[in-house]
């Protein structure tokens, strides 16, 4: 009985958690920042610089873009 209602406790926080964890990296994610994998040789010497066939993974900083903080040598990504 006694693990019954600890099992219980323990789900509802879960979801209660999951429930407010969820939309707030959602918007992180949309407004901040996201990551991406870069792949190929597109973008040597700067991203794979060994040209193997290995993907770099980048951080993409939506912030700056968003106020048009773009400075030159900056990586832009488009999708």
């Amino acid at each position: 009985m006694m693990a019954q209602v600890f099992g219980r406790k323990y789900i509802r926080a879960f979801v209660g958690g999951f429930f407010v964890a969820m939309p707030v990296t959602v918007t992180f994610l949309d407004r901040v920042a996201c990551i991406a994998r870069v792949e190929g040789v597109s973008m040597q010497p700067s991203l794979n610089p060994d040209g193997r066939h290995d993907s770099d993974v980048v951080l993409l900083n939506r912030w700056n873009i968003r106020n048009y903080e773009v400075q030159r040598g900056d990586i832009v990504s488009l999708v």
